[in-house]
């Protein structure tokens, strides 16, 4: 069972996943490239169940460990300190942002699977990467709830994917298990299942200012088990640029 929750990471995705934690009564450790003390403010919001420490330290400490960083820099993931770990994959590839990955641009790997070929020693399990930041934190649900909104999962390993399920259902969601690694584009960006079933339909006609207020303020959409693997399992891939395309 999960008590403690390592974060390397804490940009919008961690800090939610943080907030989710500490009111789910877990400790938690978070951690950035810049240093603990950059993480003071996060940590005061949180409470006395969270700290900041290095990666290293937050991999450590962790029962379970997420990895929420950009793709471009998970070669920068302390492995020697996540060996033996089950570790969550939040990211996705944006090629305007980590530059081109030819294995991703031919669909040849997947990124979670290069995550696990850097993580040789650990178990990477893909989640928390096809919805918002904002909705990840407001849709959160109890278990029973009518409104419980489901997300996928995928990883190679059948117990770490029971241990991040868990996680899942006591951070407020159902999880859906899309398979393994090699399955997990099906979660990406681009992708049927990605962030916009969990967001209601874009108003037309929006300035960039109202479009930003109406990102921050709208109701997520409840999106069941049933339709999580439905659109998982009838998606079609595609090259990356042409699944961001998509997104436009």
């Amino acid at each position: 069972m999960t008590k403690t929750l390592g974060l390397i990471g804490a940009g919008n995705i961690g800090s939610a996943l943080a907030r989710l934690a500490v009111a789910a009564g877990l400790n938690v450790v978070v951690s950035n490239s810049r240093g603990p003390e950059t993480l003071a403010d996060l940590v005061a919001e949180l409470g006395e169940q969270a700290r900041a420490a290095s990666p290293a330290e937050a991999a450590q400490a962790g029962d379970l460990v997420v990895a929420t960083v950009p793709l471009n820099t998970y070669e920068q993931l302390p492995a020697t300190a996540l060996a033996g770990k089950t570790v969550i994959d939040t990211m996705n590839y944006y090629p305007e942002r980590d530059g081109t990955i030819a294995e991703l641009d031919s669909g040849e790997q997947t990124s979670s699977a290069l995550v696990q070929l850097h993580l040789a020693d650990s178990r990477v399990v893909k989640a928390f990467n096809s919805i918002d930041f904002v909705r990840l934190f407001s849709s959160a649900r109890p278990v029973g709830a009518d409104d419980r909104s489901a997300l996928p999962i995928a990883g190679d390993d059948p117990a770490a994917k029971i241990q991040v399920a868990e996680l899942l259902d006591v951070l407020g969601y159902d999880a859906v298990d899309i398979g393994t690694l090699a399955d997990s584009w099906r979660s990406e960006p681009g992708t049927p299942v990605y962030v916009q079933p969990y967001l209601p339909a874009r108003p037309d006609g929006l300035t960039d200012e109202e479009m930003g207020r109406w990102f921050f303020e709208v109701t997520g959409v409840l999106v069941p088990a049933d339709t999580v693997r439905e659109l998982t399992d009838t998606t079609v891939r595609r090259s990356a640029g042409d699944a961001r395309a998509t997104l436009a």
